[in-house]
C-alpha cells in the first residue's frame, strides 16, 4: 500500500505543475496585453516578465525531477504492481498498426492511380 502514497504524491506534484503552467501562461498573456497598449507600463511589464520567468524555471525544475524519477522506475522491465511494460508494448503495437494502415492506404491509392 505504500506504493499508493508515492503515486499520490507524484500526482499532486503533477497537479501543482499544471497549475504553475497555467500561471505562467497567464503571466505571458498579461505581458502581451501590456505590450499591446499604446504606452505600456515598464514596471508592470518587468513584474509580469519576472513572474513568467520564475514560473517557467519552477516548471522546468519540476519536469526535470519527474523525468529523473521516471527514468529510475521505468526501465522497461515491469516491476511488481506496474503495468508500464504491458502498456508500452500495447502502445508500440498500436503505433505499428497505425503505420501499417497508413502504408496500406498509400499502396491502395497508388494502385488506383495505376489502374486509371
Amino acid at each position: 500500500m505504500a506504493g499508493f502514497g508515492v503515486a499520490n504524491e507524484r500526482l499532486r506534484a503533477l497537479e501543482e505543475l499544471e497549475r504553475e503552467i497555467g500561471a505562467s501562461l497567464q503571466s505571458a498573456g498579461l505581458v502581451i496585453l501590456e505590450l499591446s497598449k499604446e504606452k505600456p507600463q515598464e514596471r508592470h511589464l518587468d513584474r509580469q516578465a519576472a513572474q513568467f520567468g520564475a514560473a517557467v524555471a519552477k516548471v522546468e525544475a519540476e519536469l526535470s525531477a519527474q523525468i529523473r524519477y521516471l527514468t529510475q522506475v521505468a526501465t522497461g522491465q515491469p516491476h511488481e504492481g506496474s503495468s508500464y511494460g504491458a502498456r508500452k508494448s500495447c502502445q508500440l503495437a498500436l503505433n505499428r498498426l497505425d503505420y501499417a494502415r497508413q502504408r496500406l492506404g498509400e499502396l491502395a491509392r497508388a494502385c488506383e492511380l495505376a489502374l486509371d
